[in-house]
């Protein structure tokens, strides 16, 4: 898929989530709300994918990354949860990884190197930082700056 689509196709996703779910967003809810939400227009966006929200698998064993000092829910910490995949389940085809914070707790280093190691390990195509306008920022939301892509 080229570039250009898949920015279309996640600027729009994103958008709908704005409009139709904003009271999310207003309302503070969880940041698994929110992704949830948003996996769902991707879902409708990329129809001949599979999106998946805090999926850990790697055909049938769990995804790992060698990146040091990640936090996961794992109790050795090394098994990883993207927020959103799009990719095909199964197989080595993975399009899109996304992380997401609420602006509220946007810190961006460590997401930004999991999304590297996605890239260099788990050979995704493409990799997203998203940053879900909470509080003061929630009438600046706009894809084009809440929608940051990380390159390896």
């Amino acid at each position: 898929m080229e570039h250009s689509e898949v920015i279309r196709k996640l600027h729009s996703a994103y958008c709908r989530l704005l409009r139709n779910d904003f009271a999310l967003l207003e309302l503070n809810a969880n940041e698994r709300s929110i992704t949830h939400k948003l996996a769902e227009y991707l879902q409708s966006e990329f129809q001949e994918w599979h999106v998946d929200c805090e999926y850990n698998r790697d055909g049938d064993i769990p995804k790992q990354l060698s990146v040091q000092n990640i936090s996961t829910n794992d109790t050795d910490a090394r098994t990883v949860f993207p927020d959103i995949v799009i990719h095909h389940r199964n197989t080595k085809n993975n399009l899109v990884v996304i992380e997401a914070k609420k602006s509220s707790t946007a810190h961006g280093s460590a997401d930004e190197e999991k999304l590297k190691a996605y890239i260099a390990e788990h050979r995704y195509q493409f990799a997203f930082a998203v940053i879900f306008p909470i509080e003061s920022r929630i009438s600046q939301a706009n894809p084009s700056t809440d929608i940051t892509e990380v390159t390896a």
